[in-house]
């Protein structure tokens, strides 16, 4: 047998593989994506978490007063 048998198989199982042009779409641009689908949700979604935050402000500054 000879050694560089194996290495060799490696190179050309590397070389065989198509790289592929585009990379998979990154999170950030699906959550936008998505976001642009849903608005009606998504702007729920915000109106929902900008009254708790300031639920919890004013709850905050009232104990703290």
């Amino acid at each position: 047998m000879n050694s560089a048998s194996p290495s060799n198989a490696a190179e050309t199982a590397t070389e065989t593989t198509p790289a592929t042009p585009e990379a998979p779409p990154s999170y950030v641009k699906l959550a936008m994506r998505n976001m642009v689908r849903k608005r009606g949700v998504s702007l729920k979604h915000f109106a929902l978490t900008t009254i708790a935050l300031l639920a919890v402000l004013i709850g905050l500054s009232y104990l703290t007063r």
